[in-house]
């Protein structure tokens, strides 16, 4: 009678396992299916955003007195200088396009009304897993908060924010021409500094995006900072709007954190 309970219970694990490695098998298979349909759709929005805006009217943002900061090693990087119209066209949550030196990461930004909708949605509103770029729904990135964040999945295969924790190596850091994020919005074409790098467990302090007064606004600036991984030779201060990119760096609830200074502003005129 034990050896009969024994082997039914044998026989039941192996069941449960084997659908269990099914599952798992399928989840992987959809999984990579979505995030190579996010990869041809990526492509396809490339080429219909070909077309550049010219006539941009630049401004200087925030300029440091010092001559020796590296602000000014960055100023004369040229804008993305995107037209996104064709791409409103096609979604009219389309918000921006982002580019961050030294990483694959070189994609359209949408928006929604909450920050769940593209964890599990493709630019085209399709549900993919893999989802896509989007903006916190509380900012107006035709109108910067003090502080505008950008979300993203983090994708073994790279795709999306998959291959930011670049960030993280020495390698990246030391090549100082990968400090600057590259950010096209409907009205305008910008350049953002990097000032700091870290990885947090999950919280939602990094994340504000607005303040009350300006000396809690500066309170953050010298948190964020402080936490950075790396000294990146620059300072912010409470005239500086910032940019954060926010995506997971692991299964147990830390995340990456990248914070940047606007420093280059341009008007479009398509």
């Amino acid at each position: 009678m034990f050896i009969m309970k024994k082997n039914l219970y044998l026989y039941i694990f192996l069941f449960f396992s084997f659908f269990l490695i099914i599952f798992s098998f399928n989840s992987i298979i959809s999984l990579k299916r979505d995030q190579k349909k996010s990869v041809e759709l990526n492509n396809k929005l490339k080429k219909e955003s070909l077309k550049k805006v010219s006539n941009i009217n630049t401004n200087l943002v925030n300029p440091p007195e010092n001559k020796n900061d590296v602000y000014w090693s960055y100023v004369n990087e040229d804008f993305l200088k995107v037209d996104l119209t064709d791409l409103v066209n096609q979604n009219n949550d389309t918000v921006g396009w982002i580019k961050v030196n030294g990483t694959t990461i070189d994609y359209p930004i949408v928006q929604s009304n909450d920050n769940e909708f593209y964890l599990s949605h493709s630019f085209d509103k399709t549900e993919n897993r893999a989802g896509w770029i989007f903006s916190d729904f509380r900012n107006n990135l035709n109108n910067f908060n003090y502080n505008s964040v950008i979300y993203g999945h983090r994708l073994r295969d790279n795709t999306m924010f998959g291959n930011l924790t670049y960030v993280l190596e020495d390698e990246w850091y030391n090549d100082k021409n990968n400090h600057i994020i590259k950010l096209s919005t409907l009205k305008y074409e910008t350049i953002w500094q990097i000032f700091s790098i870290y990885t947090i467990y999950k919280e939602s302090y990094y994340i504000t995006t607005n303040f009350k007064t300006l000396d809690s606004y500066q309170k953050f600036l010298d948190t964020i900072s402080k936490r950075s991984q790396y000294y990146f030779y620059t300072t912010v201060n409470t005239n500086d709007k910032i940019l954060t990119l926010s995506t997971c760096k692991d299964s147990y609830g830390h995340r990456l954190v990248v914070h940047a200074k606007l420093i280059k502003k341009g008007t479009k005129s398509l």
